[in-house]
């Protein structure tokens, strides 16, 4: 027989369910990024409103991006044991009134980068949402095991958002970041993917390690960290960036690395999510040290 699991009813769903709908440390982490963008766009620091008002855009819209991926993901999310208990999957929070409340940030983030930023981040913006909830999330996903590579590019952008908001142009530097977070993307979530490989085999999602294994698996997260290793090294290179960014590249990107390797020839156990924390402090350290780097030139 069967077993069902008891949900617990409530009137109305927690304000938490909500905010837990957004994905908010993600989202964080994105707007460091942005912010990054923004602040590297200008040789001096950017005016305060357009800063509020950009970052606040670009975090609403990419809140109801994830909101948007709560609902189509709902089926997949009851089966693993790292997303079961989310409000969607768990009936806290109805499909419907997650798309409403998706619709509704989405709108208001539209609105304020349209009319208080620029067209041209709206726009990019838009399509970065799409990229994700639709383009990864629908297709990709489930479809390829280059699912995070092809889609990582929509959660590369909010630093080139951040860069638009200020100068409403595209700039090669700009995409310099960019390149530095879709190197970081396919890393970061192998090593998550090699934890949870049994969760991804059960929902039928072919993510790297169920479909080539585990062992190769994380030959391609060493492979990558050595690739990022490079391509962060070319802010400095492109004279963007001072030798304090490059010292803390280096260094951020060599423990890294030096995560990859114990994953790859060493017996812990636990350093698949040892590897997947580790790249999350290393991106935002990376960011931070660009921040740094630059406000010291100022």
């Amino acid at each position: 027989m069967a077993r069902t699991v008891a949900i617990p009813h409530r009137a109305l769903p927690a304000w938490k369910d909500y905010l837990e709908l957004t994905k908010p440390r993600v989202v964080l982490l994105l707007l460091l990024t942005a912010l990054v963008g923004m602040v590297l766009a200008s040789p001096t620091w950017p005016d305060a409103w357009l800063l509020l008002n950009g970052l606040s855009g670009i975090g609403l819209v990419s809140a109801a991006a994830a909101a948007i991926n709560h609902v189509l993901d709902r089926r997949i999310d009851e089966q693993m044991a790292r997303t079961y208990h989310r409000p969607v999957a768990r009936g806290r929070v109805s499909g419907p009134r997650a798309l409403a409340f998706a619709g509704a940030i989405a709108a208001a983030g539209m609105a304020q980068l349209y009319f208080l930023v620029n067209p041209l981040t709206a726009a990019l913006t838009f399509a970065a949402m799409l990229g994700y909830a639709v383009v990864y999330t629908v297709f990709l996903k489930r479809a390829t095991p280059q699912n995070i590579v092809i889609g990582g590019l929509a959660g590369a952008a909010p630093p080139l958002l951040g860069w638009t908001a200020v100068t409403g142009s595209l700039h090669g530097d700009a995409w310099l970041l960019v390149m530095i977070i879709f190197t970081w993307t396919p890393p970061h979530f192998w090593a998550l993917a090699i934890a949870r490989r049994d969760d991804y085999a059960k929902a039928n999602i072919p993510m790297l390690p169920v479909t080539h294994g585990i062992d190769f698996t994380k030959t391609c997260v060493l492979l990558y960290t050595v690739l990022l290793l490079a391509v962060a090294v070319l802010p400095w290179l492109t004279g963007m960036s001072g030798l304090i960014y490059l010292v803390g590249s280096l260094l951020l990107n060599g423990w890294f690395m030096v995560h990859a390797a114990r994953l790859k020839w060493g017996g812990d156990k636990e350093q698949a999510m040892k590897t997947f924390k580790v790249s999350i402090w290393q991106l935002m350290g990376l960011f931070l040290v660009l921040l740094l780097d630059h406000g010291v030139g100022l």
